[in-house]
């Protein structure tokens, strides 16, 4: 069932309760996980942390728990399922989701009621046409995988129906919805709050305002930010020496539209100035290092300390993390448009990053796949001659783990700005899978724009 009543019906029936909160490895469950944890803090909700990436790890993290825990809070995972029928839970377990994948399974909603409805159906001769009728409506309800409100936005409209929001919550939300959080940045900045550390290091200001539309450049030289920033990078073509040229001879007047964009930055005490996008960078990168052979939950931990004004040099060591990341995919966008390695495969453009590719074990990460895909596809549109490209979905697929033989395949809407943006991939990838008998694991929360399919190599090299 749907929650009306976000304080009543779920925060004030888990406020005296022990509390599982499992939580998935991406930046808005970061920022979720954090307020909602500030809120057990006030409380003192006894409460224990699991991150998850996958199907796999929620249900191994269920079984380990389920004897301790009643009550269990899933951020940004669960949604999109038939939760019943994956954990199989007890009667006594109770689930609160927030979830920002879409669409919802209907069963986690109705399940309640779905019984009663089944009953009363069965008496009546239009069974057969209404569990048609059933099956085609949910198919089309299911066909296309999008992103509702964000979890972050829902957990810091909690704190603030409970007079508990701060400045520091606030910032947690990074951009998503730009009208709704202005109000709350003008409300926050006329407290008082921080009125005795008004002049000192450790005041902490959010401001809203118009900034440039690049990458990390409050941390790196103009050019470089320039230089491996999607936007600049696919509008000057910089992967060829006509492009670097034209940067060159452009560089003082860019003469480029929409290149400042509407956003949030943070001020703590006089030096540090960081943007909504460079946390969320920074928190991405930190999320799926691979420098160092740290689990996930290391990584996690890592990402979610980045969001504390009190760890500051996590957060400067993830845009570090950040800069290498976006410079290893402007050159893989390079490497790729450069040596015809996008291919027209009919209705959809397909792109396969080889072994020997460098730093193709960044890439087996999802969300760094997923940032390299849609960068890819915008600088291909712009670099080819074929309009109708605009109007192609992207295909991707990198190596995961080279001794098992797999590779990580995900599918991106097309560029066109008139297009569909919610994502049929999901089903299709199931589709595909099931025609060809390819052993597929789909063990990711997202199943549109990030990981979906963990097909064998040789069948990916047969195609």
């Amino acid at each position: 069932m749907f929650v009306s009543d976000i304080r009543k019906e779920f925060y004030d029936v888990i406020v005296n309760q022990r509390v599982a909160l499992l939580v998935s490895a991406d930046v808005d469950a970061l920022c979720a996980c954090k307020i909602l944890q500030a809120l057990f803090h006030c409380d003192h909700v006894q409460y224990t942390l699991v991150p998850v990436t996958g199907w796999q790890e929620l249900e191994t993290a269920f079984l380990e728990h389920k004897e301790q825990f009643r009550y269990f809070v899933l951020i940004n995972c669960g949604a999109n399922i038939d939760l019943l029928e994956t954990l199989q839970p007890d009667e006594d377990s109770v689930f609160f989701i927030c979830d920002t994948h879409r669409p919802i399974d209907v069963v986690n909603v109705y399940n309640d009621t779905q019984g009663a409805v089944e009953r009363r159906i069965e008496r009546r001769r239009e069974k057969r046409d209404w569990e048609a009728r059933r099956r085609e409506i949910l198919f089309d309800y299911e066909q296309y995988e999008y992103h509702g409100t964000s979890s972050a936005l829902v957990m810091f409209e909690l704190a603030w129906v409970m007079s508990k929001d701060s400045k520091d919550m606030l910032c947690m939300k990074y951009v998503t919805d730009v009208g709704t959080l202005q109000r709350h940045v003008s409300r926050h900045n006329h407290r008082n709050e921080d009125e005795e550390n008004s002049l000192s290091i450790d005041c902490m200001r959010i401001s809203f305002e118009y900034d440039l539309h690049l990458a990390l450049y409050q941390h790196w030289s103009l050019y470089e930010s320039i230089c491996n920033s999607c936007y600049t990078s696919s509008h000057f073509k910089l992967w060829s020496i006509h492009g670097q040229k034209k940067l060159q001879e452009f560089l003082a007047d860019m003469g480029m539209k929409d290149i400042r964009i509407q956003t949030f930055s943070v001020h703590f005490g006089f030096k540090n100035k960081f943007l909504a996008s460079d946390v969320v960078h920074a928190a991405a990168a930190l999320l799926e290092n691979i420098e160092k052979d740290e689990s996930g939950t290391d990584n996690f931990i890592k990402a979610l300390d980045s969001l504390s004004r009190s760890n500051l040099e996590k957060l400067h060591h993830g845009i570090k993390l950040a800069k290498k990341k976006l410079i290893s995919v402007q050159q893989t966008i390079a490497s790729c448009i450069c040596t015809n390695q996008i291919l027209s495969q009919g209705p959809f453009l397909y792109c396969y990053l080889m072994e020997g590719t460098p730093d193709v074990k960044l890439f087996s990460k999802p969300m760094s796949l997923s940032i390299l895909s849609k960068y890819l596809l915008k600088a291909f549109v712009r670099s080819t001659k074929n309009k109708r490209c605009r109007l192609l979905p992207l295909i991707m697929a990198a190596p995961m783990d080279v001794e098992k033989g797999t590779v990580i395949v995900l599918g991106i809407p097309p560029e066109a700005e008139s297009s569909d943006k919610k994502n049929f991939f999901g089903r299709a990838f199931e589709k595909a899978a099931e025609s060809t008998s390819s052993r597929t694991l789909h063990d990711h929360f997202d199943t549109s724009s990030k990981c979906f399919a963990f097909l064998f190599e040789s069948y990916i090299g047969g195609k």
